[in-house]
């Protein structure tokens, strides 16, 4: 049964939720795991074992571990990068060993969505070397023509609300962290709600209901005509180290990415 808080969204109805009420591990009727290296050339090694429920929160965990790379080859790594026999750097191949574990769920092939109100209320700590996300990828065409919503991105001490598409077209926005420590200066050790306001029309990105970005959908197309952004979408949650979120190596670990809750409603 679902609780009369759930359906106070005026014209909309609540078609996805999860309250994160069961200790344990998260419910694999709803969400997926990203599992190795993945992308961006991050540091650290997804695994499910960093993803648990506790306490009414799905806590996503970094931890500075060494962790061995099964796909690692030694001929990869010893090849010269631009060589004929590596144009390319396989990074996922030429690491031995992961110097950092974290968790990354979505819910490819489970659940999409193409437009609703989507509230995530999260905690993130705002240090440096981290990049916990919520994010949002289509469901057909290689990225970034399958389009790409950055409801959530920290890093470098500014929070990013984004979307892609195209050619790599991108819409960001970046708001420093300084401008949200001076409103509140205990603003890193709360609980904040993200909300994503997604129709035909219009992408608005919100953070505790300050606007932070919009897209104009209708000026979204990619070369061919395909609107990335009238599609359904997928969602990711993650704590990736590293890369884009910087050096890690002088930041206390573990470190959490805490999810209160997930919500998506729709008309």
């Amino acid at each position: 049964m679902l609780l009369p808080f759930l359906l106070a969204v005026p014209g909309y109805h609540l078609v996805f939720s999860d309250e994160f009420d069961t200790p344990g591990r998260v419910d694999v009727s709803k969400w997926g795991y990203e599992l190795g290296f993945v992308r961006n050339r991050e540091l650290q090694w997804y695994h499910w074992n960093n993803v648990h429920v506790e306490n009414g929160l799905c806590v996503i965990e970094a931890r500075r571990e060494r962790h061995p790379n099964p796909g690692y080859s030694a001929s990869v790594a010893s090849t010269p990068i631009g060589s004929a026999a590596k144009p390319q750097e396989d990074w996922r191949r030429s690491r031995q060993y992961a110097e950092y574990t974290s968790g990354a769920l979505d819910t490819k092939g489970l659940h999409s969505w193409l437009y609703g109100r989507f509230e995530i209320r999260a905690r993130i700590i705002p240090h440096d070397g981290l990049w916990p996300a919520i994010w949002f990828v289509g469901d057909t065409h290689p990225w970034p023509t399958n389009g790409e919503i950055d409801l959530m991105e920290f890093y470098q001490q500014k929070l990013h609300a984004n979307t892609v598409y195209g050619d790599s077209v991108w819409n960001s926005k970046a708001v420093p962290m300084a401008s949200f420590y001076e409103k509140d200066k205990d603003w890193a050790s709360k609980f904040h709600i993200w909300r994503m306001d997604w129709d035909v029309h219009w992408i608005r990105l919100y953070v505790d209901g300050q606007l932070l970005n919009e897209t104009d959908c209708s000026k979204t197309l990619n070369k061919d005509g395909f609107n990335p952004f009238h599609q359904k979408q997928h969602m990711i949650l993650n704590l990736a180290v590293g890369s884009t979120g910087g050096d890690p190596s002088k930041e206390p670990m573990p470190s959490r990415f805490e999810i209160d809750y997930v919500r998506v409603y729709q008309q």
